[in-house]
């Protein structure tokens, strides 16, 4: 499920190959040969994405009809979904690039022999220990085996609270609920305890609710996925059957007080503070200062209970099942945790379900890429100094600085022509604006992991010091004041995100190169790919969930009454028009949980357009000069269009629809453009044609 702090991302992360975790396990202390020992095989080196590829365009299609087939559709024709993907697409270009930068790096890092510096050594040793999966196969369930001891020996439910706790610190394990360190929504200046629900292994509370024939069908497959899990950990049959219908008892009544999507967007619904006191008479079944010792969070006399419901609900579960349900629920998320990095057959049997059922994957994900990725997750900023020295001049971060201040520019310009906006609410949205902070490339100050202990001989150690890590970090963030400099995401990482609390724009170093950026380029193809990418994290600022958040990141409402209900009717319009767009045959787009990633992308593609003029017009440029044939504006919507090329199978577009924030890559192209009317001008489309609609929805 979301987390209750609101950071909105450019493009999904969930990534169905670590099943929603990051968790690995042991090797032993023999030498390790890095190198793919499940296929053998030396990656290729991708090749460089192109930023305005003109053998993408399908000149057959009608720009004014279907302006995704036309800027993409002999892309989508030559880049089918690699068997070992379950989408791809120019982020997935860039992304297998950026990895294989990122391999080599790791390689040169993992030899021993080599000449390494104390960060090489440290990411360098824990991605050796990653590669060597004979060693882990050797090892089967063992790495894990002190947790499903902690769970063998729990006496009583009153010392569940305790053992979830532990679980968490020491083996890196999220079970039923979820306690963070977070920003108060209600004044950013200070850090504070939450909870939130948690606690499924199916994507979504519908996954368990949905009484549809094909979800019921993929329950049947989950109940089995978890019964053989529970084989291969030394159940008999008979026994894993019955443990894995305890864990559907469990988790269905999880589903049932779970909040959905939709309701998890809106902060209102997930901002409760209760004291101590309260929260232990809304879940007297629960020993809450026995789970908050069990953490290691100092104390504190109040906090925010995101889901009170849930936390009651849960109460009453607690008190409903036996002490050998909820064991069997905790073995099985602890086994769930660990199988993708457990031995061949817990690997085969994970991906089995949760890539190839669940997501359409064909063949699984090469182990050198799962490493890398997983390297990169558990120690990211030491890996990012040294892949941002290789790969990330200085001048491409003035660059961005530059393109960031024109669309600053066209953000301003923009407010002050809202028709629909009073004078009161557009000064409040400039000093918003004003505010935002803008993170470029990477963090000022670097992560210190001096004391995140790695060997070469465990993984499983590994992965959890350097998980307690970060959630000691986390908690003793509580009471002190907010680091405005701290990153979410690492320097490789293809995608950018703007947090509501913080009221920052971050655009790590990954996604600062083709085929978003590309300072070889003309303006209008740069602004077309990565300045829309600028102006839809601006525009998250001003989104149905941002417009909540003043520029200091205190929810509070700085619109007239007026205004507000004239903004709740533009995205009102918003939420029917995408609501009837169809991710796939039969599956539409959820208009309300998809709003604010719509917005974002109608209100980036305009003012980066704004800004594109603001450019050309001050470079003395002229408008009608071309590229290729085609004008400045027809640039900036091509290089637009083609960010957005994409495949993937229809078991992930069907997952996608009912859990990702965001719409299909058509629907971000065709849902944005038949918005603007100045798409229509720039193709010379006729009013009433699909791309130029009579009637169109506007926000910002």
């Amino acid at each position: 499920m979301q987390p209750t702090r609101i950071v909105r991302v450019l493009l999904a992360l969930t990534s169905l190959s670590l099943s929603g975790f990051s968790f690995a396990q042991s090797n032993s202390s023999r030498s390790v040969v890095v190198a793919d020992t499940q296929t053998g095989a030396t990656p290729a080196e991708p090749k460089k994405p192109i930023l305005f590829d003109t053998t993408a365009i399908d000149k057959t299609a009608d720009p004014c009809t279907d302006f995704y087939q036309y800027s993409c559709g002999n892309w989508v024709k030559s880049n089918p979904v690699p068997a070992d993907q379950v989408r791809w697409g120019r982020f997935n270009e860039l992304a297998e690039r950026n990895s294989w930068l990122l391999y080599q790096q790791l390689q040169v890092a993992a030899d021993p022999q080599g000449k390494r510096g104390p960060l090489e050594v440290k990411y360098g040793d824990f991605y050796a220990a990653c590669m060597a999966s004979s060693v882990v196969d050797e090892k089967g369930i063992k790495p894990i085996q002190p947790a499903l001891d902690k769970i063998a020996a729990l006496q009583d439910k009153k010392s569940l609270a305790s053992l979830l706790g532990s679980l968490n610190t020491q083996f890196a394990v999220n079970a039923l609920l979820r306690f963070n360190v977070e920003q108060d929504d209600k004044d950013s200046s200070q850090q504070i305890a939450s909870t939130m629900q948690g606690g499924l292994g199916l994507p979504d509370r519908d996954y368990y609710l949905d009484a549809s024939e094909r979800q019921q069908k993929i329950r049947e497959q989950y109940t089995q996925h978890v019964t053989d899990i529970f084989k291969l950990a030394g159940d008999t049959p008979q026994q894993a059957a019955a443990e894995a219908a305890s864990v559907l008892t469990i988790e269905t009544a999880l589903a049932k007080v779970s909040s959905t999507r939709t309701d998890l967007r809106e902060p209102e619904k997930n901002y409760h503070i209760l004291t101590l006191a309260e929260l232990a008479k809304l879940a007297s079944n629960f020993d809450w200062n026995a789970y908050f010792d069990s953490i290691g969070v100092r104390k504190f006399n109040s906090l925010d209970v995101g889901q009170p419901e849930f936390v009651k609900g849960m109460n009453e579960l607690i008190g409903a099942q036996s002490l050998e349900t909820w064991k069997s629920y905790l073995r099985w998320h602890t086994l769930h945790t660990a199988a993708p990095w457990l031995s061949q057959p817990f690997d085969q049997e994970n991906y089995n379900f949760y890539q190839a059922t669940l997501a359409g994957q064909r063949a699984p994900t090469p182990r050198w890429k799962r490493c890398t990725r997983l390297t990169d997750t558990s120690l990211g900023e030491a890996v990012g100094q040294d892949w941002v020295r290789k790969n990330f001049p200085p001048d491409a971060k003035a660059n961005m600085s530059k393109l960031v201040a024109a669309l600053d520019t066209a953000l301003a310009q923009d407010i002050q022509q809202l028709a629909w906006m009073s004078d009161a609410t557009k000064k409040q949205a400039a000093e918003k604006l004003a505010a935002i902070r803008n993170k470029i490339g990477y963090p000022e100050t670097w992560r210190d992991y001096s004391t995140v202990v790695v060997k070469r001989d465990d993984l499983l150690g590994n992965i959890q010091r350097a998980s307690n890590f970060e959630r000691q970090r986390n908690l003793d963030k509580l009471g002190k004041p907010v680091d405005e400099r701290e990153w979410g995401m690492t320097p490789p990482t293809v995608n950018a995100y703007y947090n509501d609390s913080l009221n920052d724009i971050n655009f790590p170093a990954g996604i600062l190169q083709p085929p978003f950026f590309d300072n070889s380029m003309d303006p209008a193809v740069n602004f077309g790919g990565i300045g829309v990418v600028i102006g839809h994290e601006m525009t998250h600022g001003f989104d149905d969930q941002g417009s909540k958040y003043d520029g200091k990141g205190n929810r509070r409402e700085w619109q007239t009454p007026e205004d507000r209900k004239a903004f709740t009717e533009r995205t009102d319009c918003e939420v029917a028009e995408y609501g009837d767009f169809e991710a796939v045959p039969g599956q539409k787009l959820n208009g309300k949980l998809t709003l604010g990633e719509n917005t974002a992308d109608n209100g980036g593609i305009r003012i980066a357009y704004m800004a594109l003029m603001n450019t050309l017009a001050a470079e003395g440029s002229k408008l009608n000069r071309q590229l290729d044939g085609y004008t400045a504006q027809q640039q900036f919507f091509i290089a637009f269009g083609q960010v957005w090329c994409s495949n993937s199978t229809d078991q992930s577009a069907r997952l996608l629809a009912r859990t990702d924030p965001h719409s299909p890559g058509k629907w971000r192209v065709n849902g944005t453009v038949q918005n603007f009317e100045d798409f229509g001008r720039a193709f010379g489309c006729k009013k009433g044609q699909p791309m130029y609609p009579e009637k169109a929805c506007r926000v910002w």
